[in-house]
């Protein structure tokens, strides 16, 4: 993975969605010498779930209990207007476990809207946006989180760009195989999204059943439910 220059002595903190680019992005950090002070993810206050992805906010915990990284939840409206969702960032970054934090890293692959976004947001406050992942093929990275022993299930599709019988599947080699030409391996432009259950980022997997499957606001959702016992 491409080097992620941060100074020792510099905290960072990792945006972090609950999916698989998100856990590469922690891994990459990782491998770099460089662990997160905090897990940053944008929860609907409506709900308790991952805004977008859909999970639901125990899941959430149970990734960054076993990812071993503190978590800040930022609340946000299911209907999120662009200056509200600001606001609310701008006051999580005074949380007291980012007060350390002078740099945040990102899971972005190659949307340069979206990285020039990030990096004018955060240029205000005085940090330092990272994108670890920046570039990378994102064929030969979706392989490589599967190779690595990653677990993943597809939590969202968005049936305009993908059928939505691929929603609760398994993101697997079968998967990558049978997705459509034209379909980001990753999901990148936001074809599908993913919840991250097992790989080298935790230390114990997190145990999951899949429960209903439904159509809301547009999208094909996979409703999940924590199977083991809580802790």
């Amino acid at each position: 993975m491409g080097a992620v220059t941060v100074e020792t002595n510099v905290g960072v903190a990792l945006s972090w969605s609950g999916g698989k680019d998100s856990a590469l992005a922690l891994r990459a950090l990782r491998d770099e010498g460089t662990e997160p002070v905090a897990l940053l993810t944008t929860v609907t206050e409506d709900h308790g779930r991952i805004s977008m992805h859909g999970v639901r906010r125990e899941l959430l915990v149970a990734q960054a209990r076993t990812a071993g990284v503190a978590l800040v939840e930022v609340a946000i409206p299911a209907a999120c207007p662009n200056e509200v969702y600001e606001e609310r960032i701008a006051a999580a970054l005074r949380a007291p476990e980012l007060a350390e934090a002078r740099a945040f890293a990102f899971a972005d692959l190659f949307l340069e809207d979206i990285r020039a976004y990030r990096e004018e947001r955060l240029l205000g406050s005085g940090r330092e946006a990272l994108f670890p992942l920046w570039g990378r093929d994102t064929a030969a990275l979706a392989r490589e989180f599967v190779e690595a022993g990653f677990e993943a299930v597809l939590v969202c599709v968005d049936p305009s760009q993908l059928d939505p019988s691929f929603v609760g599947r398994r993101f697997d080699a079968e998967l990558l195989d049978d997705l459509p030409a034209g379909v980001d391996p990753c999901g990148e432009n936001g074809e599908f999204h993913t919840f991250v259950h097992a790989g080298p980022v935790f230390d114990r997997p997190i145990e999951i059943s899949l429960c209903e499957r439904v159509t809301r606001d547009g999208f094909a959702f996979q409703d999940l439910l924590p199977a083991g016992p809580p802790g």
